[in-house]
């Protein structure tokens, strides 16, 4: 724990606070979750702006929202198609079994609703997570691309590792606070978009000589 806890506090203290999930409600937030698989942020910032003009994002405006029309709006996040389908799966989810109603929603247990989540077309571990951590207010630590490469590159899990190992590393070694999920979750990808890139920029990196073991607050 104290290894993780000191990794944060350098990262913390190297980059400030992040701010993240940036969305005006939880269903924005799940929303985003969805249009953000594979593709930028700035495209997702641009595809909901779309929905906020067409007056689209809420649930009950997108559960009788035209298909089409939805993918269309959404166009700027890519794979639009995809995406409005899975984004009816979403909301097909929400009013069948919570009436449309978010705060029943995330009046479940996590543990339950993390299964019916993973249950709804489309909705994979990371973004099943990030409704869950960032709407829900739900203790689960979010896993993603930048968290696994940056780990793997110091020798912190294998090359191989699965989304619930690479989980499991932080649930079971920090405290339950998800204030403490979301902040660390969006400091990886701060790190690997500013030095930890596909190509690594290692000269000037908070951890380019190693994870702290010490210092820790």
């Amino acid at each position: 724990m104290k290894e993780l806890l000191a990794i944060y506090h350098t990262l913390l203290s190297f980059f400030g606070e992040q701010g993240w999930w940036p969305a005006e409600t939880p269903f924005e937030v799940m929303v985003g979750a969805v249009l953000t698989q594979n593709t930028a942020w700035r495209n997702v910032e641009r595809a909901i702006e779309n929905l906020k003009e067409e007056g689209a994002l809420t649930p009950q405006v997108l559960l009788k929202l035209n298909e089409t029309r939805l993918a269309g709006l959404i166009r700027p996040a890519g794979y639009y198609n995809v995406k409005a389908r899975r984004l009816k799966h979403l909301v097909n989810f929400l009013a069948g079994e919570y009436g449309g109603d978010l705060k029943r929603m995330f009046a479940e247990p996590l543990s339950s609703l993390r299964e019916k989540l993973l249950a709804v077309k489309g909705i994979g571990p990371e973004t099943a997570d990030s409704i869950l951590l960032y709407a829900g207010e739900k203790p689960i630590f979010v896993v993603d691309a930048y968290t696994r490469r940056v780990l793997f590159r110091h020798g912190m899990i294998s090359d191989g590792a699965s989304y619930g190992e690479i989980q499991d590393l932080f649930m079971q070694s920090l405290p339950q606070d998800v204030a403490l999920y979301k902040e660390y979750h969006a400091l990886f990808v701060r790190l690997a978009k500013t030095f930890c890139k596909t190509k690594p920029l290692c000269s000037g990196c908070p951890v380019e000589n190693g994870w702290p073991t010490s210092n820790v607050k």
